[in-house]
């Protein structure tokens, strides 16, 4: 009996579909830590312990398989850590004043600022060549984020959601970097260990400037390694996913996270529910998976690129 449930469990470990789905339930279960830890703890402190945890459990991933945390690539990780940091500190401020559902689709749109870099790219360089489908995924994914803004600047929050639509742009960025680390060849434990190492930091700089910590209770405490624990297991599961499975795939089962943050919104915060952001987010869904089939065509971006970095 033991020997057949051992059995079910490394044919689940081979299945990246239910992978992505676990992932995305735990991101979403991680922005619901943020959203009711903000409540008492502000970003920098939460962006600290979360920093921390992931050091800690990097560095002892790191011992129990013998790997080393000596980089050659000290610059490289030095940049993806501050485009990460960045985006992880947005979107915890995006998390603490917009529905939840709302902060997650903005971030969300990583897929379709990668299209606009990429588009960037080509217009900088003189290439005749654009892409219009890539075109299409772009004004497709604005006019998502036109209409997930609306209910915001109709409560005076507009400003939350630039916020919230910027960590979506800073964390493309540091998905791009993150491949291009794959490529020089740095194991993924060690990737999450700088980027977590830069949030510890980063946090404490926050915290000095804002007044230090705030007194931990067993609900605060909890919050808050909840955090950690859940990104750090979301991101190892997604990982494992999108070095497995098919990248578009893969990508389009990400998306399951703005459903799960969704359900937890409504469930939990009385977040409303409005015909007008619902299309918002489905339209940023369809540009963002667009976006990812073109890349994958292409190959312009690797496999792993999509993986959440909070």
């Amino acid at each position: 009996m033991a020997g057949a449930r051992a059995l079910d469990w490394r044919a689940w470990t081979r299945s990246p579909p239910l992978l992505l789905v676990l992932a995305s339930l735990l991101f979403a279960s991680m922005g619901v830590c943020v959203k009711l830890a903000s409540s008492d703890y502000g970003t920098g402190e939460i962006v600290f312990y979360r920093g921390l945890l992931g050091v800690v459990l990097m560095a002892g991933a790191a011992r129990l398989h013998g790997g080393s945390l000596k980089t050659r690539v000290a610059g490289m990780h030095f940049w993806r850590s501050i485009a990460g940091v960045a985006g992880m500190c947005f979107w915890f401020y995006a998390l603490a004043h917009l529905p939840l559902a709302t902060a997650v689709t903005l971030n969300y749109m990583s897929s379709v600022w990668i299209a606009v870099f990429m588009l960037g790219g080509a217009a900088l360089l003189g290439s005749a060549r654009v892409d219009p489908r890539l075109v299409v995924a772009v004004l497709l994914g604005f006019a998502g984020v036109a209409l997930v803004l609306r209910p915001t600047i109709e409560q005076q929050q507009l400003w939350h959601g630039l916020v919230g639509l910027m960590s979506g742009v800073v964390a493309a960025a540091a998905y791009l970097q993150v491949g291009a680390l794959g490529r020089a060849g740095e194991p993924e434990y060690r990737t999450v260990f700088y980027f977590s190492l830069g949030g510890a930091l980063v946090g404490l700089v926050l915290l000095a400037a804002s007044g230090g910590f705030h007194p931990l209770d067993l609900r605060g405490f909890a919050l808050l390694i909840g955090n950690g624990v859940l990104a750090t297991a979301g991101q190892l599961l997604m990982t494992r996913a999108y070095s497995t499975g098919r990248a578009l795939v893969n990508a389009s089962l990400q998306y399951l996270a703005i459903a799960f943050s969704f359900g937890y919104g409504v469930w939990l915060f009385d977040d409303p529910v409005t015909a007008t952001a619902i299309a918002g987010m489905l339209l940023i869904v369809a540009a963002g998976v667009f976006a990812s089939l073109l890349r994958v065509r292409r190959a312009v971006v690797p496999a792993s690129d999509p993986v959440n970095t909070a």
